[in-house]
């Protein structure tokens, strides 16, 4: 079934936008673009706290006219601003669903003359129709301010059919996966360390809750200290460390609404288990349970993950790490490491301090 939106097309300055697919993923709530339909958003965009560079950039994604009233798309002469302006697929004309504020140019080939999309920013860098990761070494000196430049469109990693659907997720192909798996690691650690052959009583003891909590509590250091360390480390003018950064976590920040980018594939996800398991193996007792709190831990974070980019939380601490998250993501790249708590943040210095708000933002 189609999924029906509300017309929302603003004008800001010279140019008009339509926002009715990035209302729901406004990082200040779809009450903040309240009332906006047909109206000049400049006054109130400019007063309004928060707004970063990098929203700016994100506006670019869903202009639809210039200042001389003209298609960005297309550059064509139809003076009118249409809320419907898409194909009969409910796309917008350049097939990603929006316009992202390019123009169509014709350029030179061997093939002919072939439209090639060029706008006013730093898209032109790349080729959006072809395979990003062979694409990201060539960025060379721009990848950093690239990379952390957002846009909303559809992101192609991999030329290979059946290797770019490894790296599609589902959210719900995470819980599916993990947590049958996790009760068969608890159950092997019982049985080798506790009782060869336990009852269903026999993996509700303290020694196993125990175990747990502290796997838990292991991964929680673990989400930070990969997310600050690893996942946010500085590639300087490194091509390799730029592949190895968007393969990671950059193209999360340079597609942060991808529904299917969100939660970690679980075929990776096992090569990373299986490598962190060989020092709990040495170092803890019930290495197996330790493990599997740590899985339990990293299952929490992955849904928790998923739901404050696509959730509507009213309320709470998973509305407070909504409004975190997106500080982290469009304003405070450095700071807000945290994704299922602030707990290790606030141990490391690294918090962002939210404003208080007048009213309860909803998405």
């Amino acid at each position: 079934m189609t999924k029906i939106t509300t017309p929302l097309v603003v004008r800001y300055r010279d140019a008009t936008y339509d926002l009715a697919e990035f209302a729901h993923k406004h990082p200040g709530g779809i009450n903040t673009l309240k009332g906006l339909h047909n109206q000049d958003m400049q006054e109130r965009f400019e007063r309004t706290p928060g707004h970063s560079e990098a929203a700016r950039y994100l506006m670019k994604e869903y202009r639809i006219c210039d200042k001389n009233n003209n298609n960005s798309n297309d550059g064509g002469s139809n003076g009118t601003v249409n809320d419907h302006q898409k194909d009969e697929a409910g796309h917008g004309k350049n097939g990603l669903g929006k316009s992202n504020g390019m123009r169509t140019e014709k350029r030179g080939t061997s093939n002919g003359d072939i439209p090639q999309p060029t706008d006013d920013s730093m898209e032109h860098l790349v080729d959006w129709s072809r395979p990003m990761l062979v694409q990201i070494p060539t960025l060379g000196k721009h990848y950093v301010e690239w990379v952390n430049k957002p846009v909303d469109r559809q992101l192609r990693l991999f030329g290979p059919s059946w290797l770019e659907n490894l790296t599609k997720t589902p959210w719900w192909v995470v819980p599916a996966f993990w947590i049958p798996a996790i009760m068969y690691i608890v159950h092997v650690g019982v049985r080798q360390h506790l009782v060869p052959e336990p009852t269903l009583l026999d993996h509700l003891t303290p020694t196993v809750f125990g175990c747990l909590a502290i796997g838990v509590a292991i991964w929680s250091l673990l989400e930070y200290s990969l997310h600050r360390w690893v996942f946010h480390l500085d590639p300087k003018d490194n091509r390799f460390l730029h592949t190895f950064h968007f393969l990671m976590h950059g193209l999360h920040h340079k597609v942060p609404f991808d529904p299917y980018r969100l939660v970690f594939p679980p075929v990776p996800a096992v090569g990373l288990a299986s490598f962190f398991y060989q020092p709990v193996r040495l170092l803890l007792p019930y290495p197996q349970i330790m493990v599997a709190g740590g899985l339990i831990g990293y299952l929490a974070y992955d849904m928790i993950h998923y739901y404050i980019h696509y959730g509507s939380p009213n309320g709470g601490h998973l509305y407070h790490m909504k409004r975190y998250h997106y500080q982290h993501h469009f304003v405070y790249h450095e700071l807000g490491f945290g994704i299922s708590s602030t707990v290790w943040d606030k141990v490391f210095g690294t918090p962002i301090f939210l404003r208080k708000l007048k009213y309860l933002l909803k998405w």
